[in-house]
């Protein structure tokens, strides 16, 4: 019977040249790329994000280059239907401009109460833009005076008069909206206001263009602004 000798070999396998990883957290699953893949996945999202921020200067440079207009373009409009209404079915004598320049712009008109058979007073706005870029408008009815022209006017308190074409027209002021106004009521009762941001010098010219008009159904007149002869 042999003695047998102990194995010179170690009893332990060899240690792994690397650390094991961590384990991962619970419920979320690892998934593992080389390094080329991972290198190309972060190179790709640094060009994205550079192509990104080049699109975005390419934006802003167009942007500040481009011309812009922060002016308001107010429309232009034909008022010659409701002038042609009020003519035809209003309960009073109407007045409108004749003979503005073409630097006057129309750019609103509205009739209230023309459908209301006599129970509503009948109403006309007609609003421009002045020569010198403000606001004039033409407001006519024949509700009661006192209620009227205060409304229009945006103030009760006259502050003068002033001659145009030799009537007398009563000027408001309201200082808070830049209100201007030359104000008339003619002996039927019905009020003649002019009113806006213009001075009172452009008011005194819209004022001093009202011409009556007759009272026909007759065609559509026409509402194109011409040069004062």
């Amino acid at each position: 019977m042999t003695d047998k000798t102990p194995s010179s070999a170690p009893d332990t396998e060899a240690a792994p040249d690397t650390e094991a990883a961590p384990a991962a957290p619970a419920g979320r699953p690892v998934v593992e790329v080389s390094p080329g893949v991972y290198k190309r996945l972060t190179t790709g999202l640094g060009g994205f994000t550079m192509a990104m921020g080049a699109c975005l200067l390419l934006v802003l440079a167009i942007y500040v280059v481009t011309p812009r207009s922060d002016e308001e373009v107010l429309p232009t409009v034909d008022y010659g239907s409701q002038l042609w209404a009020m003519r035809t079915d209003a309960p009073y004598t109407v007045y409108a401009p004749e003979g503005l320049p073409a630097t006057w712009r129309p750019n609103s008109s509205r009739v209230n109460g023309l459908g209301s058979g006599g129970k509503e007073p009948v109403a006309w706005h007609l609003g421009f833009v002045t020569p010198g870029d403000e606001y004039a408008a033409l407001e006519q009815s024949n509700e009661k005076a006192s209620q009227y022209v205060p409304r229009m006017a945006n103030s009760s308190q006259p502050v003068g008069t002033q001659q145009v074409n030799g009537v007398t027209w009563t000027k408001y002021h309201r200082k808070d909206k830049k209100a201007n106004t030359l104000a008339r009521t003619l002996p039927d009762g019905v009020s003649l206001v002019v009113t806006g941001t213009a001075s009172y010098a452009e008011l005194a010219v819209l004022a001093g263009s009202l011409k009556e008009q007759a009272k026909t159904g007759g065609p559509t007149p026409a509402t194109t602004a011409t040069p004062a002869s």
